[in-house]
């Protein structure tokens, strides 16, 4: 394990730490996910929740509380990429609706409700090439989410599949805990520790980018925090 792979798996460790301060969604209170069974596999059955679906053009006013997670809003024949406006330059994402519906679906689903509009990416590893964010609440890792949880789904995940560029979700150390939170990976240094887990579900890659992420990685201050604001000012979804 070379030096940045060693300092990619305590930095994931730090990850579990703090999003089990209430990171990406709510929980039963028992660590129980709020949503249906989840789904393990590619193959496995999708499980979505009995929530309205946003409109497909926005909303006037972000949405920041749910009462359960979106039903099916899309439409899985159909290629969703995900455009994030950020003050350090824009990063574009092909999301993936074969291996991760439902994780595509709900995040669909809260960009056009406006959730990630304003926030703070809150949290850069350079030494791992983490980029968190998606905590409208409380701009930290220990955001209470969209009042919901969604089940992981997709894996078991392996170094293959954590490579630069990916986006996925974060979670709890508990199983089927992620809501909102998402991180990036803006290089392998990250690749080996996330792979020892195998349950960050990646529902997207960076097809441009890939040198914003980097910059934003870069700024990590010695403790994880960026050494300047970075705002995440919008989330553009484009059907087609």
């Amino acid at each position: 394990m070379n030096r940045r792979t060693r300092a990619g798996a305590a930095s994931l460790a730090i990850l579990l730490v703090l999003a089990g301060c209430g990171s990406s969604g709510g929980s039963d209170g028992a660590g129980k996910a709020t949503t249906t069974t989840a789904a393990s596999g590619s193959d496995a059955e999708a499980s979505y929740g009995t929530g309205a679906c946003a409109p497909a053009d926005g909303v006037d006013e972000p949405v920041l509380t749910f009462e359960d997670a979106p039903k099916q809003c899309i439409d899985l024949d159909k290629t969703y990429t995900a455009t994030f406006e950020t003050s350090k330059g824009d990063i574009t994402v092909e999301l993936d609706t074969k291996r991760t519906p439902v994780t595509t679906n709900n995040f669909v689903n809260l960009a056009r409700s406006g959730y990630y509009d304003g926030t703070d990416i809150h949290r850069v590893v350079e030494s791992a090439g983490f980029v968190q964010g998606g905590s409208p609440h409380t701009q930290d890792a220990a955001d209470p989410g969209p009042g919901y949880t969604i089940p992981d789904e997709g894996g078991p995940y392996t170094a293959e599949d954590y490579v630069p560029g990916i986006l996925a979700m974060a979670r709890t150390n508990e199983p089927n805990s992620a809501g909102a939170q998402f991180f990036f990976l803006a290089h392998d240094g990250g690749t080996d520790a996330l792979a020892s887990y195998g349950t960050y579900a990646v529902f997207g890659k960076t097809t441009k980018g890939l040198d914003v992420l980097a910059a934003m990685a870069a700024l990590d201050d010695g403790t994880e925090a960026p050494t300047e604001q970075i705002i995440l000012e919008h989330v553009t979804i484009e059907e087609s």
